[in-house]
């Protein structure tokens, strides 16, 4: 059976996911998850409130592909102020938006929500995403970039994510052995 470009893409996808899943499982459900310092003054759990973000952001525009509606990137303030406030988050193809701090608004927003909750939304948004990749046709994915898209809102931050983490522990497993 041979292997067409969207097989080939979610199977990248689930591999990197398989990463980024595996590496959160390992610090485990323990006061790290929430120390700031893991990218900057973020922790791993602000870490996964921003990728539930742009999470968020392609499984709709995915979805609004399945069904045919159009998007449009928001080209006010105005219509940015009203994206956020229908949504819940940014968004991303806006050219208005400053991507430095896109998402801080929104991980203070999961500041307080549980870990449990926010990894439920998050798996949800991501299982969306799967589902409307299956959905689409090879054709409809290779129009627009899609391709690129989706991987820049999901991959390709996980990866970028992921080295953060890792230096974070890397720092803190050499502290802990110059304090002994």
């Amino acid at each position: 059976m041979t292997r067409t470009n969207k097989d080939i893409f979610i199977a990248r996808l689930m591999r990197e996911r398989d990463r980024l899943e595996l590496l959160v499982n390992r610090i485990g459900f323990t006061r790290q998850l929430t120390m700031p310092g893991a990218l900057g003054k973020w922790s791993v759990k602000d870490i996964l409130a921003d990728v539930l973000a742009y999470e968020l952001y392609i499984a709709d525009r995915l979805d609004e592909i399945t069904r045919n509606e159009p998007y449009a990137p928001c080209r006010t303030q105005a219509a940015l102020d009203a994206f956020f406030d229908e949504f819940g988050y940014p968004d991303f193809g806006s050219p208005l938006l400053a991507n430095e701090s896109s998402t801080d608004w929104f991980v203070e927003k999961y500041r307080n929500v549980s870990f449990e909750d926010l990894v439920t939304q998050e798996l949800n948004a991501f299982s969306s995403i799967v589902s409307s990749l299956e959905k689409l046709t090879e054709e409809t994915l290779t129009q627009d970039n899609l391709y690129e898209r989706v991987a820049n809102h999901t991959y390709k931050r996980y990866r970028e994510h992921i080295r953060g983490i890792r230096q974070w522990l890397a720092v803190k497993a050499a502290n802990s052995k110059n304090s002994q």
